[in-house]
């Protein structure tokens, strides 16, 4: 077995449930570390080779829970969770269609002291018609409920079904002859109001884990085959095999991921880079499942197929991140851990002080009996106790407290991989807020990575000078010769093959183009060859300036021209930096490129400060540097030669290629090569953390006013169960919000 383990869990009410199952699983011995996730209902372990399933399945299955090995298929997620809210629909139906009869029944009895059916028989009625909205159809409370007082591991369920069935208790012993009222339909009443927060609850946290489903929905369903005889055949995409060819044609979505064999076209890959912008593909180039093919007809050869796809990449890693924690959800987590055994204690010292100070309670109820309509005075010592006890049981169930985080970090997290942001722990959301130095390669991260001719200056016809320089380069491999013949064959010109070529290393080529011998190279060969460059001087002077390297040429001993090459900068690392400077936020540019260009590039892009000849090394001493200063450093770069840097910053960003994403050096990746995605990286980060904020304050906020009411019976526990649901709903709802939050 590997050492990674993934567990769907069932029978989770509130993050108690979860932490109840972490707890557990972490104890045991051939368990590396646990993190079970309620939003996500899953369990992650890392765990030894010598573990064995059916321990950690029936460890989970003693707390009260159901666990199975998650099976492969993306899908399944998405439909259990479809069914899940379909069976707590059903219960929430069942469960009101006998309340609400008891409900009216109820009031008739409190408001008018109707009984049509007499006050004895109106007894019995209530103990019939609760106990299966108590028992059956709330069987799940109840039975996490007995699992929890059995292995001392209190949940939500725990209260609620503690109180329903306390509740329920009075309606026996009042039948037993104790003459003490009735709750039988108040327990009913909770059970049901339960059953709406739940629902509600599933249903909002449903929509929080929408990116998911967003991204399955994504993938083509079906794709048109070639077979060996050039047919075409209509499968279902699960059974394309590594290898097959596939033909797509415009509008249609690229199956799975692959590499064009044949054709060109236009593909829009904005689910890969958050960007609209399509890209232009010809053969050889590799497409990404899912994104839609805009322009052309092509065949594509399959190279991955399912959980190896970029997509299911993606999914996956969102699915994880969603179901992380950040640092200050350890806090809120051990507040909850002690937060159900303490209520128990609250609701049995209320209940003793209700019995013993009776006098004391019913001065505070006078005070307030002319404004809360609820309250009895002259209730029995007994009744009175019960009604505080049931009602601080009730309101203090700590699920608010419990959703406040992963709620906002799963819509967080959802709405970044929409925008092509994958952040790969709960972590880097906390710290990626407090951001305020943002230190940056250059090539590949605020440069495009690949030289390119950005000007000709020549005494010959462009075009005429263009061909002859690239037809001398065209056999030299060096990244500045490839640049000149890019060029050329961008603009279509035929080159001519020379008939004596030689490569000058660190210097230059000669060839013979026709009968004319013909010299490329760098400004210092052409002085060592004394060949006059006088003439454009202030020319080669000013390319140099801006940082770009100057290829000269000559022809028989004769300067025609030279050729200025760079690195140019992405179009909108400009805009990228400039919005982090609005933030706040310190740039500066960490490169091993000479002094000059490095200055060059970074006045350009409107970088801060720059850094130049450094090594790998040097940079990640910079960044040591910067921290001891108490600075929150990000590093953005490329993941592969900036891995020790991004591995020493707070925060490292690492800046993807569509189908290379899973950078590991890297807290937060950006699947575009694009600096835009930065600024929207930070500003997720702030507000995600925002949310999570407003939600702890709201909980707890909510827990201080509430459970003092409740404990001197002024809150009724019907009104505490609704008000209890109201807070979870309402701290989801909170989290839902981001959505609407741009981070553009």
């Amino acid at each position: 077995m590997g050492d990674r383990i993934v567990l769907d869990i069932t029978g989770m009410s509130c993050t108690s449930c979860s932490s109840n199952i972490e707890k557990a699983l972490s104890g045991m011995a051939d368990v590396k570390t646990a993190n079970v996730s309620f939003t996500s209902k899953k369990a992650y372990l890392d765990v030894f080779d010598t573990i064995d399933l059916e321990t950690i399945i029936g460890t989970v299955k003693n707390l009260g829970y159901d666990a199975a090995l998650e099976r492969d298929e993306l899908t399944t997620n998405a439909d259990k969770e479809t069914e899940h809210l379909e069976s707590e629909k059903k219960r929430l139906v069942w469960a009101w269609a006998i309340t609400i009869p008891l409900t009216v029944k109820m009031l008739g009895e409190m408001v008018f002291g109707f009984y049509p059916e007499g006050r004895a028989l109106a007894l019995y009625i209530d103990l019939a018609v609760s106990l299966p909205v108590i028992f059956i159809i709330g069987f799940p409370v109840i039975r996490s409920t007995f699992y929890a007082v059995k292995s001392f591991s209190f949940n939500m369920d725990s209260l609620i079904g503690i109180g329903t069935i306390a509740a329920y208790s009075t309606g026996i012993l009042r039948v037993f002859g104790m003459d003490i009222e009735s709750f039988a339909v108040v327990g009913a009443m909770i059970m049901s109001i339960n059953f709406i927060g739940s629902y509600l609850k599933e249903m909002a946290t449903g929509r929080a884990s929408q990116a998911i489903k967003q991204l399955l929905e994504l993938g083509a369903k079906f794709a048109h085959k070639v077979n060996g005889d050039g047919s075409l055949a209509d499968v279902s995409v699960e059974t394309l095999q590594v290898g097959d060819i596939v033909l797509v044609r415009p509008g249609e979505k690229v199956p799975v991921d692959g590499v064009i064999v044949d054709g060109e076209t236009s593909i829009n890959e904005s689910i890969a880079t958050g960007e609209a912008i399509p890209s232009d593909k010809k053969v050889g180039d590799p497409v990404i499942g899912a994104t839609v093919n805009l322009q052309g007809a092509v065949r594509i050869k399959i190279e991955k197929v399912g959980k190896d796809t970029f997509l299911s990449r993606i999914i996956k890693m969102v699915e994880e991140a969603q179901g992380s924690k950040v640092p200050i959800q350890a806090f809120a987590d051990k507040v909850t851990a002690i937060f159900v055994p303490v209520v128990l204690l609250v609701a049995l010292g209320t209940f003793i002080f209700w019995l013993l100070f009776p006098e004391t309670g019913q001065q505070i109820l006078t005070r307030f009996s002319s404004i809360i309509p609820w309250i009895r005075l002259g209730r029995g010592t007994t009744s009175m106790a019960l009604f505080a006890g049931i009602a601080t049981l009730v309101i203090a169930c700590p699920c608010a407290l419990g959703l406040a985080t992963p709620t906002a970090l799963m819509v967080g997290m959802g709405k970044g991989a929409m925008k092509g942001i994958i952040i790969r722990n709960g972590e880097a959301i906390q710290t990626a807020q407090k951001i305020d130095v943002v230190v940056l390669d250059k090539t590949g991260t605020i440069t495009e990575g690949k030289p390119v001719v950005t000007a000709l200056q020549t005494t010959l016809e462009k075009n005429k000078f263009l061909e002859l320089l690239a037809s001398v380069e065209n056999l030299s491999e060096h990244p500045l010769a490839r640049a000149i013949v890019d060029k050329a064959e961008e603009a279509g010109l035929q080159l001519k093959k020379p008939k004596r070529f030689k490569a000058i290393p660190g210097k230059g080529i000669e060839a013979v183009i026709g009968t004319k011998k013909i010299i490329a190279g760098s400004v210092s060969f052409f002085s060592e060859l004394n060949i006059a460059t006088d003439s454009i001087e202030d020319t080669i002077t000013g390319y140099q300036e801006k940082g770009q390297t100057v290829i000269l040429a000559a022809k028989e001993g004769v300067l025609i021209g030279a050729a200025a090459i760079a690195d140019e900068i992405k179009p909108d690392s400009k805009e990228a930096l400039d919005k982090l400077r609005a933030m706040g936020i310190k740039t500066i540019m960490l490169t091993g490129d000479n002094e000059k260009s490095a200055r060059a590039i970074a006045e350009a892009a409107g970088i801060d400060e720059v850094k130049a000849q450094l090594l790998p090394q040097d940079k990640v001493e910079i960044i040591k540097q910067l921290q001891s200063e108490g600075k929150v450093v990000a590093m953005v770069g490329d993941g592969i030669n900036d891995a020790p840097s991004l591995g020493q910053a707070d925060v490292g960003i690492a800046i993807g290629t569509g189908t290379d994403i899973a950078i590991e050096s890297a807290d937060i990746t950006l699947v575009s090569g694009s600096l835009i995605g930065v600024p929207r990286a930070v500003k997720l980060s702030r507000e995600t953390f925002r949310k999570i904020m407003q939600n702890l304050f709201w909980a707890f906020f909510y827990n201080i006013i509430a459970v003092p009411l409740a404990v001197l019976g002024l809150l009724h526990p019907v009104v505490a169960e609704v008000a209890m649901a109201f807070s979870s709903i309402n701290v989801v709802g909170n989290s839902l919000r981001l959505k609407k939050v741009s981070i553009d």
